[in-house]
């Protein structure tokens, strides 16, 4: 579920949601674009060195394309999003500021159609678009913010000490924030009606969204203490249920045959659980019994288990089978290219990776792994072309800087490793560890002048921009307590 940070970003008082103010009037006189996205950053920095968040491309690949194509039917779709993923079993999606939102792998399995997936990731987008956390900010007084920052600050500090995080909830009298959580049942009508519109311009099925609203619903009666996280923060009604449902009847009938990319994507997942010798028995056990909905997909598990497991030449061995049985794919190439260089073949390897680089140029995971491969057979000055070959089409890839700058290390290149490994850095909102690393560059003095002209100024705008940071402190301070 959310932690604290959330309730206090996104507490608002009861009543003060009734009247919605005008988007981009009343909101953003207490809470800026700026700020928005200032905070925004500052919360994917601590996103992604949390060990709950899942750095997997394949997976975050896949919610980003589901999730954009649900934006590209919007009817505010000029907001960027990061879509990323939480591995938690919980069930339970959330937006925050600065259009991030973040899925739990419990949510990923637990939707039993990828029409029901997007129903939720639906709905967050229209919290983000409709500006419901600025809105909920501006209900609030601006004067509260120092003691918000405050509190959260404290509550960094009992990540070693949790008496610490008792003392500071009791000295600001914020018992009640945990209880605030929840949006208001105006914002909650809102992004049900927008979400809807979403799914069904997207052309899934109407019913994803009453389906699984509905299910959570009925499974809150089996909870005695607690109900499932999404409920918490997203709090469901009879009447919120009754609409949705009288909208999908009223819509013509339209089923949305699943994506193999959702059938995989689960299959990986699944493939993750338990310990890597349970994974393969509960692999080939469905497999065997029939006990799936794609059978490329359960195969494409059992492959991944495998790999777990270290059993390489299986892997490889159930791997070429797969590839001989199923249509070309993004996904199943790169697990069939990782299969051969684990089972020590990096020429086959690099063939797969060529091959699939060439058959699906724009899939970035693709990209990673052959940068990968390329370095594991000391062929650096190939994998830094393909490197900077995608940095020139997609200079936000925070992940090819990052196989950037290994490249450069391997080259003997110190600056432009250091400066790769900054961008990378600043990408992710770490704007302090940037600067850090471009400085080590700088003073390697190993780069041409037209290099530490470009790294000097790359400083000098990231010093400017940590400046601003710190001028709104309060904002960006707040977010070093995440909430899920």
């Amino acid at each position: 579920m959310l932690r604290l940070l959330l309730a206090i970003l996104l507490a608002a008082q009861p009543a003060a949601a009734v009247d919605l103010p005008e988007l981009g009037e009343v909101s953003r006189q207490y809470f800026s674009d700026q700020e928005e996205q200032t905070l925004g950053r500052a919360i994917m920095r601590d996103v992604y060195v949390d060990p709950r968040y899942l750095d997997d491309p394949e997976i975050e690949s896949y919610l980003g394309q589901l999730g954009y194509k649900l934006v590209s039917v919007s009817t505010r779709n000029q907001r960027e999003f990061t879509f990323f993923v939480v591995d938690d079993p919980s069930i339970n999606a959330f937006a925050m500021p600065g259009g991030n939102i973040g899925v739990h792998t419990g949510l990923l399995l637990a939707a039993q159609s990828e029409s029901e997936l997007a129903g939720v990731i639906a709905h967050e987008i229209a919290h983000v678009t409709q500006d419901h956390i600025a809105r909920m900010i501006a209900a609030q007084s601006r004067s509260q913010w120092p003691t918000l920052a405050a509190l959260a600050l404290a509550l960094l500090a009992s990540r070693s000490n949790p008496n610490i995080a008792s003392a500071a909830i009791a000295s600001s009298q914020a018992y009640s924030i945990q209880n605030q959580l929840n949006y208001s049942r105006d914002y909650e009508r809102e992004a049900d009606r927008l979400g809807y519109d979403m799914l069904t311009r997207a052309d899934f099925d109407a019913r994803g969204m009453s389906g699984f609203f509905n299910r959570l619903q009925r499974a809150n009666r089996f909870y005695d203490t607690s109900a499932p996280a999404y409920l918490r923060t997203h709090p469901l009604t009879t009447e919120r249920i009754a609409d949705m449902e009288a909208r999908s009847q009223a819509a013509p009938y339209h089923q949305q045959e699943d994506s193999l990319d959702f059938q995989l994507v689960r299959a990986r997942l699944r493939a993750r659980a338990g310990s890597p010798q349970d994974a393969v028995l509960a692999a080939r056990a469905a497999l065997k019994e029939k006990r799936h909905d794609n059978a490329i997909a359960a195969h494409y598990g059992l492959v991944f288990a495998l790999m777990r497991a270290r059993q390489f030449k299986d892997a490889e061995r159930e791997a070429r089978a797969l590839l001989g049985s199923a249509k070309a794919h993004p996904m199943i190439t790169q697990l069939a290219a990782q299969s051969a260089l684990a089972a020590g073949n990096p020429g086959l390897a690099l063939q797969r990776y060529a091959a699939g680089t060439a058959a699906f140029p724009g899939y970035r995971p693709l990209q990673y792994g052959y940068v990968r491969a390329l370095l594991d057979a000391d062929k650096n000055k190939d994998a830094l072309r393909q490197a900077e070959a995608q940095l020139t089409l997609y200079p936000l890839d925070r992940r090819m800087w990052r196989q950037a700058a290994e490249v450069h290390a391997r080259l003997g290149h110190r600056l432009l490793s250091h400066q790769a490994m900054a961008e990378s850095l600043a990408l992710g909102g770490n704007l302090v560890g940037a600067i850090e690393q471009v400085s080590l560059g700088i003073k390697a003095g190993d780069g041409s002048f037209h290099e530490l002209s470009a790294a000097e100024a790359k400083r000098r705008e990231w010093q400017e921009a940590e400046k601003a940071q710190r001028k709104d402190g309060q904002a960006a301070g707040s977010a070093r307590v995440l909430g899920w």
